[in-house]
């Protein structure tokens, strides 16, 4: 995704500068990874989710590899190794390569039926867990987590979802919005456990069942991790490119190699790993416009999430549980499947929430970035932008 957006940014701005190829390792053009659990659900088909067909890139003049795979980069002259292929020299490289899905190191984890929840090809074989109507358990109670567990339970599997923590998507939701995210979820078939270590999965030769820290045991004929992401920077350290949880840029997206650029989930920006797709989108703007010889610079991003998950709508962004000195406005209607919750800190909205009703997210996430002074329309805001800013003619 954030290289097919880098491509569409430089067509903008640089287009004929540079001849452009982009090597992909899966077997298909870039696609929408937020929508995968979509597929799975049976809501969208596989091929509605590309980004973008064969003949936009061929009118760019844009050279597509996909289902090949850089084995190394050879910085000292400028060429990429590719696997069963001969070596393709660059001028500028962008590394745009994601994450990989963690796998809890637990005895069992490398039974037949563990899988993991990544990209496509993970979801055509949970197809066919649902459409046998095997048994599984999702591991991770995050977003892939709760996406995973959804999409299968509505294809037609028996789903349980175990979470370490005591709330899923800890990360994005306070602890009343989690709360009735598990409600929603678990109306929709998924059984929801929390505080539940994984220690171990049973099995002869295959996945059987589950074994929790607590000594209990849940019947299982697969198993998904979904319990996170590691950028993936195998190619940049093995060219001795800076790395730490993933590779290093500055402002520019530019590594410790000057012609070599890297962004997205891969990409570590002033000490941060960004997971999600918006601050990518952000990091190709300002890399077009850089490799267009116009000033840029990256400055980072308001995290925010604004997806339907488990078929339900969730926004997050900000200090949405609000610090030392700030207060918090909040509306909760459990009954109808609705929560807010505002942070305000020194007259501005610093953080927001929003479970079921998230028409006005953008709107909120605005006011979060632009840090506007929200005073004059702080008794209404919660109501959304229509009743905080009535129109001149009203």
């Amino acid at each position: 995704m954030a290289a097919a957006r880098l491509v569409d940014e430089l067509a903008k701005t640089a287009l004929g500068r540079y001849a452009i190829a982009v090597i992909g390792e899966e077997p298909r053009l870039a696609y929408n990874r937020v929508l995968l659990s979509s597929v799975l659900a049976g809501e969208t088909g596989s091929h509605e989710i590309e980004l973008r067909p064969a003949d936009w890139w061929r009118n760019r003049g844009v050279t597509v590899r996909y289902g090949y795979r850089v084995t190394e980069i050879d910085t000292g002259r400028r060429e990429l190794k590719i696997a069963g292929e001969e070596s393709m020299e660059y001028s500028k490289l962008v590394l745009a390569t994601g994450s990989t899905p963690l796998r809890l190191n637990v005895p069992g984890a490398d039974l037949a039926g563990v899988h993991t929840f990544r990209d496509s090809r993970d979801v055509d074989l949970l197809l066919t867990l649902a459409a046998a109507r095997k048994r599984v358990v999702v591991i991770g109670g995050g977003l892939l987590g709760l996406e995973a567990a959804y999409g299968l339970a509505k294809a037609g599997a028996p789903v349980t979802l175990l979470h370490l923590m005591d709330r899923l998507m800890e990360r994005q939701l306070d602890l009343p919005a989690a709360d009735l995210l598990k409600t929603l979820v678990e109306r929709k078939g998924v059984r929801v456990m929390l505080n539940a270590s994984t220690a171990r999965i049973h099995g002869e030769g295959h996945v059987e069942a589950v074994e929790l820290a607590d000594g209990s045991r849940i019947e299982a004929d697969a198993v998904i991790f979904a319990a996170g992401i590691r950028p993936n920077i195998a190619l940049a350290k093995e060219a001795d490119i800076a790395v730490n949880r993933g590779i290093v840029v500055n402002d520019v997206m530019q590594t410790a190699s000057p012609d070599i650029f890297a962004l997205g989930e891969c990409a570590e920006h002033r000490g941060v790993c960004y997971g999600l797709v918006e601050p990518a989108y952000e990091q190709a703007r300002v890399l077009a416009r850089h490799l267009a010889g116009r000033p840029a610079a990256y400055q980072g991003s308001v995290v925010s999430t604004n997806l339907k998950v488990s078929g339900v709508s969730v926004f997050s962004a900000g200090d949405f549980i609000g610090g030392e000195g700030s207060e918090s406005l909040v509306l909760s209607d459990v009954k109808r499947g609705t929560y807010k919750k505002l942070v305000i800190a020194d007259g501005r909205l610093t953080g927001a929430v929003l479970i079921g009703d998230t028409v006005d997210a953008l709107w909120y996430l605005e006011l979060i970035r632009t840090r506007e002074k929200i005073t004059a329309i702080r008794t209404d805001m919660m109501f959304g932008r229509a009743l905080a800013r009535p129109s001149k003619a009203a």
